[in-house]
């Protein structure tokens, strides 16, 4: 299981100085601890709508990549953003959700199907052109370089 903080702390690592970061919640908590700048995009109380920010980030900004942090009920709320992403094909666009099952920022809830859903699978076939699903950290840092010189959109689980 990767942890959302050393996840985070790996993704800081690649992320650059002129790339936008859309995070909500317990993400953008994490990251703003993490790697605080000014083109960290905060979305507080905007859970659902990550994705759909991120996704008008990377149209208005073609230049800039942009990496969207997701919990995996935020996204739940506004899965159809997928198609959305998929049709509109930002080649900018980095998205991961961590799937940990809860609604994590109000007590712990749990998200309903959540050990069932597969979004990578679901963000392939909303018409993302690349999905990774990582089971390790190890795992993931060895693909990072690959994984941002994709052209997006790109789903990460």
């Amino acid at each position: 299981m990767m942890l959302r903080d050393e996840t985070l702390m790996a993704l800081g690592e690649v992320i650059e100085e002129g790339d936008i970061v859309v995070a909500v919640y317990q993400s953008l908590f994490d990251w703003m601890e993490i790697k605080p700048r000014d083109l960290n995009y905060v979305a507080t109380g905007a859970m659902g709508q990550a994705s759909s920010h991120g996704l008008g980030l990377a149209l208005a900004n073609p230049e800039r990549k942009v990496f969207v942090f997701d919990g995996d009920g935020s996204l739940l709320m506004n899965l159809g953003t997928l198609a959305t992403i998929g049709e509109a094909a930002p080649e900018n666009l980095y998205h991961l959700v961590f799937a940990n099952g809860t609604y994590e920022v109000n007590g712990g809830h749990p998200v309903p199907g959540g050990k069932n859903i597969d979004f990578a699978s679901i963000a392939t076939a909303c018409g993302y052109p690349h999905s990774f699903r990582f089971s390790s950290l190890r795992k993931m840092r060895g693909m990072l370089a690959e994984i941002i010189s994709c052209k997006g959109p790109v789903f990460m689980a």
